[in-house]
């Protein structure tokens, strides 16, 4: 009598060596497709095994590459690639050619799904029937794979045929959308009715093609438009001047236009590569712009020309020396004429640029940098800048100069701030003269409160690091210190006794800061 156990045999896989992206396939039966559960009735004396099925190995190699990383494909889930699998498997080993097929030149189970969908998707005359093919489609391959899963979901696509109607115009009675559009309701028929037998003499407003009739005929062909563009789509014609859509396979265009300059528009397309001049005419370009802005100094054309010879740069991916200056030159010309939004887009790239070892001048646009975050107030960004900062830049003239702006302001040293600016290196004093003004008026807040009780006029200008004495008064007269200005035997004097809070409201308006 075989002993009782307390727990049911089961069998081990014996083949296919598990896959890094799905689960182990189960070894199929060529004369199932599930495998035989052994007898297990009592009147059976022994128990027979049945061997395992012995995969020939191409088919195990075809098993293993079907779920390799390389061969993976989009829009194909695991669950159907199994399904599939299993399928052309089970379909070679009920008729005998597990031996004889050539599996190292069939297609991947992805393949043939992907194969099957293109040729079963047809133009679909209503979005009820597409939405139905696609849900059968979709619990198909769900229950192939997960029988148990989806139950509650799935769609019942039996009830509706190929003419069959959705199920939401079956409930209602209110007819077809374009019935609906089209026909007048019944009640409105009926009240026209009414009058026009009332008032045989006046025209019904039924009767005549009204506003809203228009406006319904207008809708309707809106409608059978868009439907006809859904069922059969046009494909798409290149024109003789339409630039072709580039595959991102291809990598980037290579221009072929010759023209030296070009204005610059915003591209909502793919670029056309007859509009885009190519590496060496951009270079002829730059030249052509540097010439025209030491003659005309015309600041718009010159904006618009280096923003159209930085986007052709960039449709074609060139980044080089050649890159660098261009940046380079458009930042210095914006810092020059005060337009922060060119410069910042430039000074952005850059620092993208830079890393690469491209050439340029690195340490020249770290310095404009700190320089900017002092105007911006921006100490986060500071605090990133000075911490990547290494001791090889900090030897350098520009950056040196930055840190020592930035050490004076901190610190409250007026003096060695306005000695500072008198000597920026480089176009930093643009930079500069956009916050020179704020810290002047803090200067002489700090000048009143601690000489007393006037000072010469000439004291301010050497102080406050103006160029001449009219200058420094005109400086105050901004700031209504008019009154303030006293003529001494020995000149002009400020009466600093008499200052109040005048040049205090006026530092605190000055680093106001607005919320948004």
């Amino acid at each position: 009598m075989p002993s009782n156990t307390a727990f049911t045999s089961v069998y081990a896989r014996q083949n296919l060596v598990p896959s890094p992206q799905g689960p182990e396939m189960q070894p199929i039966p060529s004369s199932a497709a599930s495998p035989s559960v052994p007898s297990t009735s009592p009147s059976s004396n022994t128990k027979t095994k049945s061997s395992p099925f012995d995969w020939p190995l191409p088919v195990r190699l075809y098993v293993q590459r079907s779920f390799a990383p390389e061969n993976t494909k989009k829009g194909v889930s695991n669950p159907d690639l199994e399904a599939k699998l299993k399928l052309v498997i089970k379909e070679a080993a009920e008729s005998n050619q597990l031996h004889l097929l050539d599996w190292d030149a069939m297609l991947l189970p992805q393949e043939m799904l992907l194969s099957e969908r293109a040729t079963t998707v047809k133009p679909i005359n209503s979005p009820w029937r597409a939405l139905s093919s696609l849900g059968a489609q979709e619990s198909k391959s769900t229950n192939g794979s997960h029988p148990k899963k989806r139950k509650s979901v799935e769609l019942d696509n039996s009830r509706y045929s190929e003419d069959s109607d959705p199920p939401w115009r079956k409930a209602t009675h209110r007819g077809t959308v374009e019935e609906r559009v089209t026909k007048q309701p019944s009640a409105q028929s009926d009240r026209a009715e009414k009058r026009q037998r009332k008032n045989p003499d006046k025209v019904s407003v039924g009767d005549g093609p009204s506003k809203s009739y228009h406006s319904l005929e207008k809708r309707k062909r809106r409608f059978e438009d868009d439907q006809l563009s859904v069922q059969a789509p046009q494909p798409f014609i290149l024109g003789r001047d339409t630039s072709p859509l580039p595959s991102p396979d291809e990598g980037p265009i290579v221009g072929r236009s010759q023209t030296l300059e070009k204005q610059y528009f915003r591209l909502t397309s793919a670029p056309n590569p007859d509009s885009v001049r190519p590496l060496p005419v951009l270079e002829q370009t730059l030249e052509l712009l540097k010439l025209k802005w030491r003659k005309e100094s015309n600041y718009a054309y010159i904006c618009d020309q280096f923003k159209s010879l930085r986007q052709d740069l960039t449709v074609q991916h060139i980044k080089n020396e050649f890159t660098v200056n261009v940046y380079e030159i458009h930042a210095r010309i914006a810092l020059e004429k005060g337009d922060l939004g060119e410069y910042n887009q430039c000074q952005t790239q850059l620092r993208a640029l830079y890393p690469q070892n491209l050439g340029g001048h690195p340490p020249e646009f770290k310095a404009y940098r700190i320089l900017y975050f002092i105007h911006t107030c921006n100490r986060t960004d500071m605090n990133d800048v000075l911490a990547d900062l290494t001791q090889a830049e900090k030897n350098q003239p520009a950056i040196q100069h930055a840190l020592d702006v930035r050490s004076a302001l901190a610190l409250g040293n007026y003096h060695k701030f306005f000695r500072l600016y008198l000597e920026t290196p480089n176009m930093g004093a643009y930079l500069m003269d956009m916050f020179v003004v704020r810290e002047r008026v803090a200067a002489l807040a700090n000048i009143c409160r601690a000489y007393k009780p006037n000072v010469k006029i000439r004291f301010i200008t050497e102080e406050l690091g103006f160029e001449s004495d009219g200058e420094s008064v005109k400086f105050l007269i901004d700031l209504e210190a008019q009154a303030l200005l006293e003529e001494c035997d020995d000149g002009l004097r400020l009466l600093t006794g008499q200052a109040g809070s005048i040049f205090e409201s006026a530092k605190n308006a000055a680093f106001r800061r607005v919320k948004i």
